[in-house]
C-alpha cells in the first residue's frame, strides 16, 4: 500500500483552499510531496461542477457566493457542520479508473458511518452516499495527469435549509440528510467523525496513514 499523509486545514475559505489544492497538485505531479488526504469545514459556498445544467440549479444563492471550479458534477453546498475531504492522489496505472476510485471514497463513508450505526449505502446510477433515499453525502472529483483533487462532503451537523436554495446535485433538496437528522437530532463530534473518515477513506484507497 502507498503511504497517505492525513492533514486538517480546519475552517478555511472555500476560495483559499481551491488555490491550496491546485499548489499540491503541482507538487504531486512533480513528486515533490506525497498522496494526502486533507480534511476541512467551509463557510458557506455553492460550488459549480462541470455539468452543464449546474448553473440553473442554482435556485437562490442570495448572501452566499456561487464558484464555478473544474470537478465533476453539478451544483452543491458546502457549510459549517458539513466535513469536506480532498483527496490528492497520485494514480498508479492500475488504479487509472476515475470511476472506481469514487466508488472507493463511497465506500470509505459507509465505513465511517457504520461506526455511528447508521446503515448507508449506494443508490444504482448516483454518486454519493445515501440512507432510505435520503443523500448524506456527495462527491466530485478532477484529475490531472492521474492526479486526484476534490472530493466528498458528508452531511454532519449541517444546517439542511441552504440546500432549499440549490437544487443539489440536481436533486430535490428534500433528498438532503445530514447524521444528525438521521440520529434524531444528536450532535455528533466533528473531531470523532473526522478520526473515523480519514481512517476508512484511506483504508477504501488502499493506502496506509503516513
Amino acid at each position: 500500500m502507498n503511504a497517505i499523509e492525513l492533514v486538517d486545514w480546519g475552517v478555511l475559505d472555500y476560495e483559499e483552499s481551491l488555490a491550496r489544492q491546485r499548489e499540491l497538485v503541482r507538487k504531486r505531479q512533480a513528486d515533490e510531496c506525497g498522496d494526502m488526504l486533507i480534511s476541512v469545514e467551509h463557510p458557506h459556498v455553492f460550488t459549480l461542477g462541470r455539468r452543464r445544467e449546474a448553473q440553473d440549479n442554482v435556485l437562490a444563492a442570495g448572501e452566499v457566493p456561487v464558484i464555478e471550479i473544474e470537478r465533476g458534477g453539478d451544483v452543491t453546498y458546502h457549510g459549517p457542520g458539513q466535513l469536506v475531504m480532498y483527496a490528492i492522489c497520485k494514480l498508479e496505472e492500475e488504479e487509472r479508473d476515475l470511476h472506481l476510485f469514487l466508488r472507493n471514497l463511497e465506500q470509505g463513508i459507509i465505513d465511517a458511518l457504520a461506526h455511528f450505526e447508521i446503515d448507508a449505502g449506494r443508490e444504482e446510477g448516483k454518486t454519493g452516499v445515501w440512507r432510505q433515499g435520503r443523500k448524506l453525502a456527495s462527491m466530485g472529483i478532477a484529475c490531472r495527469q492521474w492526479v486526484t483533487f476534490h472530493g466528498l462532503g458528508l452531511n454532519v451537523n449541517t444546517d439542511l435549509s441552504y440546500f432549499g436554495r440549490i437544487n443539489p446535485c440536481g436533486f430535490s433538496s428534500s433528498v438532503m440528510t445530514s447524521v444528525q437528522a438521521e440520529l434524531g437530532g444528536t450532535e455528533i463530534s466533528m473531531s470523532e467523525m473526522r478520526s473515523h473518515l480519514q481512517r476508512t477513506v484511506a483504508a477504501a484507497l488502499h493506502r496506509n496513514p503516513a
